[in-house]
């Protein structure tokens, strides 16, 4: 299955919403580079469409999304009456195909949003009626004016792409693997001041330190404490530049019993020593 990868932030961006119905006989018209993404999400007949080398057909409760760079065309008439919503958003960043069923994430460093936002391009909404309603009330408020609707409008539209974006998703063990990796991630950056191992995970969590230490390298690619000594670098980073602590103080704030222990690290990491960190981003 294809996805749409979308770098965040920034998120997208919704700019309108429309319903098209289309008579048997009747195709989608042939468009290039129209430059806005175009999620075609159809209620009733089926449409036939390509994309570059791609071929679809879109049958009620299925969605397809069209890229702002690519050659869109029909691949036939539509053999009944076709009904559809098209939803046209706007996106900044960077973005890619990808083919990979990757669901890793990267360490959650102190100041960024490593996260990105999945959007199968073609997919079968198991949620249908769900969507059915949020489709409604955007079309609802394209109709109207203001700054109510426009939060209004933005925050539907992120709440369709998020239930998009579950049906592109995980099989129950690839699942269960992300939700294990999520949950040792939240107790490492919630307990990172105390003196963690693997078999403290272990307890906490109700599982085997080999299969945590597995769903880590899985998903985050790195083992748990390899984690947490990165988180603890990274809050080291925040309280170096935010505060004038000592380094001694600050170490042992972030989890470090020794300080020549922490300042061998922290310059392992990040090429510089704790004080010369700190003179680098001093005003």
């Amino acid at each position: 299955m294809s996805n749409i990868i979308f770098e965040l932030p920034p998120l997208p961006y919704y700019v309108t919403i429309g319903q098209t119905t289309y008579e048997a006989g009747n195709q989608h018209p042939n468009r290039r580079n129209i430059g806005i993404f175009d999620l075609l999400i159809v209620t009733d007949g089926c449409l036939y469409i390509g994309e570059d080398d791609k071929h679809w057909e879109v049958g009620p409760g299925q969605s397809l999304l069209l890229l702002p760079d690519r050659y869109h065309y029909s691949t036939g008439p539509c053999q009944m009456e076709t009904a559809f919503y098209w939803i046209h958003f706007d996106y900044s960043g960077t973005y890619r195909e990808s083919n990979e069923e990757d669901y890793s994430l990267p360490i959650r460093h102190a100041w960024s949003n490593p996260y990105k936002l999945k959007l199968p391009q073609y997919t079968i909404l198991s949620n249908f009626p769900r969507i059915e309603r949020l489709l409604l009330q955007l079309l609802e408020y394209s109709n109207q004016s203001g700054s109510i609707s426009y939060w209004k409008t933005q925050q539907h539209f992120m709440e369709l792409i998020r239930c998009v974006v579950g049906e592109g998703a995980t099989t129950p063990s690839t699942k269960s693997v992300l939700n294990l990796a999520e949950q040792t991630e939240a107790y490492l950056r919630s307990h990172f001041q105390e003196n963690l191992n693997n078999e403290t995970l272990s307890r906490a969590l109700n599982y085997h330190p080999n299969y945590i230490v597995r769903c880590m390298k899985d998903i985050y690619k790195c083992t748990p404490m390899e984690y947490l000594l990165q988180y603890r670098i990274e809050q080291a980073k925040l309280l170096l530049i935010k505060t004038e602590w000592s380094v001694a103080d600050i170490g042992a704030h972030v989890g470090f019993q020794y300080t020549p222990y922490f300042s061998s690290c922290f310059k392992r990491h990040t090429g510089l020593n704790p004080l010369a960190f700190r003179k680098l981003h001093a005003d």
